[in-house]
C-alpha cells in the first residue's frame, strides 16, 4: 500500500529533522520502499510503499512521530468519459503505469504510480488526475 507522508521542517523537534522513516523501520522490522521524495529546507513530501498487512501499523507509528499520512489507494485516476485512449500517457510515464489491452483500450496499473504528474500534464483531454 502506498502512503504519502508530508511534514514541516520549521521547529527543532519536527519530523523533518529526524530520521523518522528509518526509526519506524528499525522499531517495527517492516521494510519500507521510498518511491519518491521531495524535501527542502521548509517541508517534505515522501511517497512510500509498505506491505498491505503492515500499513496500519506503519501509518500509526508515523502519525505518532508527527508525520501527516495519507493512504493512496488510487494514485492516478482516469476519467473514462474524457479519455480517448490516445496513449499520450504511455510514453511519458517512467513507471509503466499505462498500457494498451488487446483492443487498444488504455489500461491503468495505479499501484505502480509514484505521483510524478507527468501523465497528467501530457494528457491532451485532461482525463487524468491525482487522487485528492
Amino acid at each position: 500500500m502506498k502512503l504519502l507522508l508530508t511534514f514541516s521542517r520549521k521547529g527543532r523537534d519536527d519530523p523533518g529533522r529526524e530520521p523518522v522513516i528509518a526509526r519506524v523501520v528499525k522499531e517495527t522490522g517492516v521494510l519500507i520502499n521510498v518511491e519518491k521524495a521531495n524535501i527542502d529546507s521548509m517541508a517534505g513530501e515522501v511517497l512510500i510503499d509498505v506491505p498491505d498487512g503492515d500499513a496500519d501499523l506503519i501509518r500509526r507509528r508515523l502519525e505518532e512521530a508527527g508525520v501527516n499520512v495519507r493512504v493512496m489507494e488510487n494514485a492516478v485516476v482516469r476519467d473514462e468519459e474524457e479519455c480517448v485512449d490516445c496513449g499520450a500517457c504511455i510514453s511519458i510515464c517512467p513507471q509503466e503505469v499505462f498500457s494498451f489491452d488487446a483492443e487498444w483500450r488504455l489500461c491503468v496499473n495505479a499501484e505502480r504510480c509514484v505521483l510524478c504528474g507527468k501523465c497528467i500534464r501530457a494528457c491532451p483531454h485532461g482525463a487524468l488526475s491525482q487522487q485528492g
